[in-house]
């Protein structure tokens, strides 16, 4: 028999764990401690960003100022922190709100000061602060086009740094002259930095010329709100940022390796499963016929929305694989986010197997018409197999789970 239910989430639970952003910080700030400074002040923000500066308050002085910017799912009050809550994945006011705050927390810092950068990911919806001539809702306006076309989080991030004033080292920008130190929780399959929170201490992922020649290969060009067009039409910035002091604590990839550990037999079948989620899943059945007993993979796909439906990566990877292999038995598949989100949902993922498409047929649901409106979250509510676990408070991309006794 393939893995129970519970016995998946458990290893699940595992590989989130191993994403601990409090047992991460810690152990970087007891392996290399922060240099001398007079003040320190601490900005942290994304979906592990409670955690993190929880941690850091447990383990140095306290700070001059410390400002959390985090989702609302996670947001907690903190003795000596200022937590602000805002919207994710679609920037909102809160993160307007939230933008002005981080930029006014940065130009108090002087030279012999120290500032640490926590960053996880989400930062970078969290805190829109739009350039000049661009409004919060042209910005969402092109985040929502970019999630609508597919494209993944560096080709997204690549766009958004040049639409942010704290993005794509603006951060660093706006700390200057103090020194910054940056512990980052990878969100991102290969742990490129840059791409990280759009990479707030990091030089951009691309020039702005060639950023426009991605969106008009894309076809995206023209569907740009034209404020937008015409800040990513401004010549390059003739001043370069400092460099920072950035340290990657977490990913996911040690995830993948943890739950590896706990599962001898496990095998990894992929550390970078991305892609279009209906490629992603031919690879998923594809490991069912093979009677891949167990295996896991760790990654972050991408969806085409085609419908008006509701769901995410992970529960609409879930249900094509499901709907390929419907009515077979001995196999069971676990798709989830390691926030605990997956998509503009309640639900991390989805836990399925060969009949999870009865299920939702005897529920009354088509489920053709369900994956051609992206209506996964639909489908699986029907079904009884969406993964709900709230938000972990880490977050370090997807996890994958494939059981398989036979066929």
């Amino acid at each position: 028999m393939p893995m129970t239910r519970d016995e998946m989430i458990a290893l699940f639970q595992i590989g989130v764990a191993a994403a601990d952003p409090e047992a991460a910080v810690r152990a970087s700030l007891k392996a290399t401690p922060l240099p001398a400074h007079d003040r320190l002040f601490i900005a942290a923000f994304g979906k592990a960003a409670c955690a993190m500066t929880r941690a850091a308050l447990s383990v140095l002085p306290a700070p001059e100022r410390a400002l959390v910017v985090t989702n609302y799912e996670n947001a907690t009050s903190l003795d000596g922190a200022k937590v602000l809550a805002a919207g994710h994945p679609v920037p909102d006011d809160n993160g307007l709100r939230a933008g002005e705050a981080m930029m006014s927390l940065l130009a108090d810092a002087k030279a012999g000061d120290r500032v640490l950068v926590l960053v996880s990911g989400g930062g970078s919806a969290l805190l829109p602060a739009p350039v000049d001539g661009v409004s919060l809702e042209q910005k969402a306006a092109v985040s929502r086009l970019l999630l609508g076309a597919g494209l993944d989080i560096v080709a997204m991030n690549a766009v958004r740094q040049h639409l942010s004033r704290l993005k794509g080292g603006g951060l660093l920008r706006h700390a200057a002259p103090a020194p910054v130190t940056a512990l980052i929780l990878s969100d991102v399959i290969g742990d490129d930095l840059r791409a990280i929170a759009s990479g707030p201490t990091v030089a951009p992922i691309l020039p702005r010329t060639e950023v426009v020649e991605m969106l008009k290969a894309r076809g995206l060009w023209d569907e740009l709100p034209d404020a937008a067009q015409t800040a990513l039409g401004h010549p390059e910035d003739a001043a370069q940022a400092q460099s920072a002091d950035n340290r990657l604590i977490g990913s996911n990839r040690k995830s993948l390796d943890a739950m590896a550990a706990a599962m001898p037999d496990a095998r990894i079948l992929s550390d970078a499963l991305t892609g279009d989620v209906e490629q992603a899943a031919q690879m998923v059945v594809a490991s069912v016929k093979r009677r891949v007993p167990l295996a896991l993979c760790g990654g972050e796909t991408t969806v085409q929305l085609r419908g008006t439906g509701r769901g995410g990566r992970n529960q609409e990877l879930a249900l094509r694989v499901a709907n390929a292999l419907d009515g077979h038995g001995g196999w069971r598949f676990l798709s989830a986010g390691t926030d605990g989100r997956d998509g503009p949902t309640d639900a991390a993922g989805a836990i399925v197997d060969g009949e999870t498409c009865a299920r939702i047929r005897a529920a009354g649901g088509d489920v053709a018409a369900l994956l051609a409106n992206n209506d996964s979250h639909e489908a699986l509510r029907l079904s009884g197999d969406l993964l709900i676990t709230g938000g972990t408070g880490t977050n370090v991309a997807d996890l994958q789970i494939l059981s398989v006794s036979g066929l």
